[in-house]
């Protein structure tokens, strides 16, 4: 499956803009870590792209995404990428990240929330003014962006680091991992300070 397909599948069934933009978010922070794990890029990149892909049509967590694995194998999506998405719900799917893919999208999923709505409170609405001290800062203040569970980025993060690097990659050294990835997506993201325009 190419890019474009899975964006096709994701075009199809998520219509919000800010769903969508988590999305690519995660996609672009699992292609920063494929390379440094012996993966494809751009297959990490389609699981990442695709992970959320069925939220609007099964919104609830007993659905998300054991519901929505039938549709990608019907595309055509590769069954371990289908697996990787599996298995960052394991309460619905019964699936345990086990592969290095899988670890590293359980890690990066909700942490982009945290850095997505740190950008956007910032009056240029540029991701490229975002440091990582601002991600901190927002952190600790869990009225802010409050759908995003520190506690379960801590889990996520140590045990991806744990998996895949012998326990070396700390926590803040993975936010600014996934901060850098996002910066590099900018213009995808429409985090390049088009929206300060507009607002």
């Amino acid at each position: 499956m190419t890019r474009d397909q899975a964006w096709q599948i994701v075009c199809e069934h998520v219509k919000d803009t800010g769903l969508r933009r988590h999305m690519v978010a995660v996609e672009y922070a699992m292609r920063f870590y494929a390379p440094r794990l012996g993966g494809d890029a751009d297959r990490w990149g389609i699981a990442g792209l695709l992970h959320d892909f069925d939220w609007e049509i099964h919104p609830t967590l007993t659905d998300h995404p054991a519901k929505g694995a039938a549709i990608l194998r019907a595309r055509g999506v590769d069954e371990e990428i289908v697996r990787c998405i599996l298995s960052h719900n394991p309460p619905s799917t019964g699936i345990t990240p086990s592969s290095p893919m899988e670890f590293a999208l359980t890690a990066c999923d909700e942490i982009t929330g945290l850095i997505i709505a740190t950008a956007l409170v910032r009056p240029s609405k540029n991701i490229a003014d975002v440091e990582l001290k601002s991600v901190q800062k927002k952190w600790k203040d869990h009225a802010f962006a409050a759908g995003v569970h520190r506690d379960q980025v801590e889990t996520e993060t140590k045990a991806f680091s744990q998996a895949c690097f012998e326990g070396k990659l700390e926590l803040w050294e993975h936010v600014n991992n996934v901060l850098a990835a996002m910066k590099g997506a900018a213009a995808a993201l429409d985090l390049d300070g088009r929206l300060a325009k507009t607002a």
